[in-house]
């Protein structure tokens, strides 16, 4: 666990959908702790490992933007969702900053500015969403599962179901 990071404070619901948050600092280097929370979320769950490298690399650069662009004081935690629902793994990341993000062109000399242009093409849906009580935003990403070996295997697209 990287130094000076939050411990974080879990909820776990009892009934489904089973939900995770945490709040960690706002630190890159906390960035990490939240993709091996949601690594350890997913282990624990059927059929998690299907959503894990794309949920990890999401939830990455969903953490990292809410740490770099957030015009929150530095004192104020982040906090991170995540819930499978419906045979899709919806992410969250809270934050206090009152700035909305948007998808930017961005070349490719450039070494920023292609998370959202990530989170665009590899999430089924994404959104943005004020938080309540009026203090921040939240932003959400909806993460279909990759498709099973058994699928791979047969040459089956993961929407197409033969009967």
């Amino acid at each position: 666990m990287p130094e000076n990071c939050a411990v974080p404070r879990l909820a776990l619901a009892a009934r489904r959908p089973r939900e995770f948050a945490a709040r960690l600092e706002s630190r890159l280097d906390c960035t990490s702790l939240a993709r091996q929370m949601l690594r350890a979320y997913l282990a624990g769950m059927s059929h998690g490992e299907r959503f894990a490298d794309v949920g990890e690399l999401l939830l990455g650069e969903l953490f990292a933007n809410a740490v770099r662009h957030s015009d929150a004081p530095p004192d104020r935690l982040v906090e991170v969702r995540f819930a499978l629902i419906s045979d899709r793994l919806r992410i969250e990341v809270h934050d206090a900053g009152s700035g909305r993000p948007s998808v930017r062109v961005s070349s490719t000399e450039d070494e920023h500015g292609r998370g959202l242009f990530l989170v665009n093409e590899l999430a089924e849906r994404w959104g943005c969403c004020p938080r309540a009580g009026g203090i921040g935003k939240f932003v959400w990403v909806l993460i279909a599962p990759a498709p099973g070996p058994t699928a791979l295997a047969f040459g089956r697209a993961r929407d197409v179901v033969a009967v």
